[in-house]
């Protein structure tokens, strides 16, 4: 059976007038739906018929099968962010994920400002991610669809999508203007405080299951 592409955890208009309603027909919609598509074209050909998402990354870098990988890093990657969005002003970070805030970075505003430079700074598409190596919260860019999946000692906490076709409909090619409002206003603290803990990755809702 096919993988599917999940629908988003959140009505398509509760960023408005941050991210539009079409802004997520197009996104979620056409540019994550030709990341499942894709796959689904392969399951045959690359024998990935019964895996998990995660199984079918895996095989891609260990085959060295970068048409893979980035599809596939792609739809994990887009599943993940969905969840890394809340309406502004709803969530806040654990007590938890505020003291490895403060010791990494010293305040809420000095990480989203090291985010947003990192978002803004990277070259061509990618994403920025906020992670957890060993004990200490990172930053850090990846380009095109990789994801920090396997990286030792690297857990994922959030990302921000800097592909242009995060931000075209919205704001253009104003990247900056993009990063500024997701950073700023709808990061889900919630989420990235149960990714501390461990809970909303390992209960695995964020992986399409190829049945």
């Amino acid at each position: 059976m096919p993988f599917t592409l999940p629908p988003l955890p959140f009505d398509k208009a509760a960023f408005e007038p941050h991210l539009s309603a079409e802004s997520f027909d197009f996104h979620h919609g056409k540019h994550h739906k030709a990341y499942v598509d894709k796959i689904n074209g392969w399951i045959d050909e690359k024998g990935l018929e019964g895996k998990s998402l995660v199984e079918v990354i895996r095989l891609a870098s260990d085959s060295g099968d970068k048409p893979l990988t980035s599809n596939a890093g792609q739809i994990w990657n887009h599943d993940f962010f969905w969840k890394c969005l809340a309406p502004e002003g709803t969530t806040r970070p654990s007590d938890k994920l505020g003291r490895l805030i403060e010791a990494a970075f010293g305040s809420e505003a000095e990480l989203i400002g090291q985010l947003d430079k990192e978002a803004d700074a990277h070259f061509a598409s990618g994403w920025a991610w906020l992670v957890l190596a060993g004990d200490a919260l990172k930053v850090m860019s990846l380009h095109d669809g990789e994801t920090p999946l396997g990286r030792d000692g690297i857990k994922p906490l959030f990302a921000i999508d800097v592909w242009e076709h995060a931000y075209y409909i919205d704001y253009r090619n104003e990247r900056p203007k993009y990063t500024d409002t997701v950073l700023g206003k709808l990061i889900n603290w919630d989420f990235v405080s149960r990714n501390i803990e461990g809970d909303a990755i390992t209960a695995g809702d964020l992986l399409p299951i190829a049945a």
